[in-house]
């Protein structure tokens, strides 16, 4: 089973897309659509047992030629960054479909299903590649049915969010093909034959002038994905105008791309530039941190308020990827599996909101805690994940973020740390209007409560929540090899010259998280 587990998890959706399109009947759409992403979620726990913990490398590879002419073979395998990234996916994708079939989509369930299924081949793919031009047709796999979700069953504005998503992501992925091209026919001159493959290139040796266009294409690609500010304008109209469904993906599962991006490829094949582009990335992270911050304050739909939320979380994690420091790298791995789950679970709680009272507008709403208390707490807990409580899932990864951070730039994290605050801020605003706020529309007063069916479908998303915030340790225990070996590659490079005083990790010993 093991040796072709890494194909069964990548390949199992897309057969189920294509079953659900040619064969299913409309009656059972919806079941079979849901049976099929069971499937790699089921895969992905086995993986996840059979991981060891103990090494650093790719587990579980495989390895075929596909293209042999080009140098392009199919090779995959998954290590400690991708570890968990793979059955979040999976299970956020598995929640999709059962949410999206209780009413969300209500016509053309067909069509949904299929291009869900095929969006999951995309992103476990991505997760999975270690060949650059199989990474490449997963990354592009992904784009083609958000599109079509958001277009066409989004709301009034789909169709000019869809477009918009798509050409700043499209543009994004002609870089990135750019830049891979290069580099591979770079490779050719030196290794005598043309490799996609991410362990050969990183023998590759560069020019300094190569090394920073190569990592400027590739880093503008994955940081329009992310969004890194300023790249992020197509975000908060995606995320809006998607449907609950659609917003889900985007916001749970897609936005890890960007930022795996990074992490896989952009910075250990290009440790050096990477390195001096480090307090830029580290800026632009803590300005997204507090732009989003307080346009999340200003917001008056929920919805707008969660997407607004997302970048300055986004920034969070592009301040801990290029801190560069055990604690930050691990921080940032750790946050987007939390930011999937709390993300999900506040979009799933605004589009229950919805369907009961069709709107998401702040002011519209008021007093929902008396007849749906249940929704109140499934909200606050959503919403408290999402702020860092101690005791919750966001809490740890913020924390190893703005711990590594001050090891770096005590000055940035100190700046990042008044995002947490804002986020308090507009989190609690908006809590405390919606749910606590004067009963005075008779549309808020009969509204019902959760159904036993939507609480199942949103308790996994919770419990979740409590235990990586009670113990992160099983966690953490698997993503620390592949971080060390991220960092010993990285920091291969002589340092740029800071402007601060970088401190010694040993000198904090009695902080480190895993023994």
């Amino acid at each position: 089973m093991t040796a072709n587990l890494l194909t069964l998890i990548i390949f199992v959706p897309l057969v189920g897309a294509l079953a659900v399109a040619l064969f299913a009947d409309e009656r059972t759409v919806w079941p079979a659509a849901f049976i099929f992403s069971l499937l790699p979620l089921a895969l992905s726990i086995y993986l996840l047992v059979a991981f060891n913990p103990h090494d650093n490398g790719y587990q579980f590879v495989e390895r075929r030629p596909w293209i042999a002419d080009f140098g392009v073979s199919y090779h995959v395998g998954v290590d400690g960054i991708s570890l968990f990234l793979v059955p979040l996916a999976a299970l956020l994708v598995s929640l999709t479909l059962l949410y999206a079939s209780g009413g969300d989509i209500d016509r053309r369930p067909r069509e949904f299903c299929f291009f869900v299924l095929m969006l999951e081949t995309g992103l476990l793919g991505v997760l999975l590649a270690v060949d650059l031009f199989l990474f490449y047709v997963f990354w592009e796999l992904t784009l083609i049915p958000i599109y079509f979700i958001i277009g066409i069953w989004g709301s009034q504005r789909r169709v000019y969010a869809a477009f918009k998503f798509i050409l700043y992501t499209m543009l994004g992925s002609l870089l990135m093909l750019v830049a891979l091209i290069y580099l591979v026919l770079h490779a050719r001159g030196y290794l005598g034959a043309a490799t996609f493959d991410l362990t050969d290139l990183y023998r590759v040796p560069l020019s300094h002038a190569q090394a920073r266009w190569l990592f400027a294409a590739l880093a503008l690609g994955f940081a329009v994905k992310v969004p890194v500010w300023p790249l992020h304008s197509w975000l908060p109209d995606a995320y809006s105008e998607a449907p609950t469904a659609g917003s889900m993906l985007l916001g749970g599962a897609m936005f890890q791309m960007g930022v795996y991006g990074f992490l896989r490829f952009a910075i250990p094949l290009f440790p050096e530039v990477a390195r001096e582009a480090a307090p830029l990335f580290m800026a632009l992270g803590v300005v997204g941190i507090i732009y989003g911050a307080l346009l999340a304050l200003a917001q008056s739909d929920l919805k707008r308020l969660v997407a607004y939320a997302s970048v300055s979380h986004v920034g969070f994690v592009v301040l801990g990827v290029f801190a560069l420091d055990r604690f930050s790298v691990e921080g940032a791995v750790y946050q987007l599996i939390t930011h999937g789950l709390s993300t999900t679970a506040l979009f799933m709680a605004i589009g229950m909101i919805y369907l009961r009272r069709r709107t998401r507008a702040i002011g519209e709403l008021g007093g929902l805690w008396r007849p749906a208390p249940m929704l109140g707490a499934i909200l606050m807990v959503a919403m408290l994940s999402a702020v860092g409580l101690p005791g919750l899932d966001g809490f740890v990864g913020e924390f190893l973020v703005l711990l590594g951070a001050y090891f770096a730039s005590w000055q940035a994290a100190a700046l990042a740390v008044s995002g947490l605050i804002l986020g308090v801020l507009y989190m609690l605003w908006a809590y405390e209007r919606v749910m606590f706020g004067p009963l005075a529309k008779s549309a808020d007063r009969g509204i019902a409560d959760l159904a036993p069916r939507e609480v199942a479908v949103i308790f996994p998303l919770i419990a979740l929540m409590f235990f990586l915030g009670l113990y992160p340790r099983p966690l953490l225990r698997r993503i620390e090899p592949s971080v060390v070996a991220f960092l010993a590659r990285a920091q291969a490079a002589p340092a740029p010259a800071l402007s601060f005083d970088r401190a010694k990790p040993q000198e904090f010993a009695g902080l480190r998280v895993v023994p």
